[in-house]
């Protein structure tokens, strides 16, 4: 499984939430390939990724992708992220 965060830049936020992310689906034992990308690299990186984690601000540009997009309101607050990760994955 492909799991992608996006940000602006790539490397601030969506760092961030690339590694909290990696410890909620340790937590669940969950097995995933999580990588950080900026809007730039998206097409190309997410091309075969299951879900998308980004903030409110980046769903627009996403556009259209096969991949579930989750909107993460906080990056720092793991139970929002267990309860979303739970909720997509299944």
């Amino acid at each position: 499984m492909k799991i992608v965060t996006i940000c602006g830049a790539g490397i601030g936020s969506s760092a961030i939430l690339k590694v909290n992310a990696e410890r909620v689906l340790a937590r669940l034992g969950i097995e995933a390939n999580v990588v950080a990308a900026d809007l730039a690299s998206l097409a190309t990186v997410a091309a075969d990724a299951q879900v998308i984690l980004t903030s409110p601000e980046f769903v627009e540009a996403i556009g259209k992708t096969f991949a579930d997009v989750v909107v993460v309101e906080n990056y720092f607050d793991t139970t929002e992220l267990t309860e979303k990760l739970q909720r997509s994955l299944g």
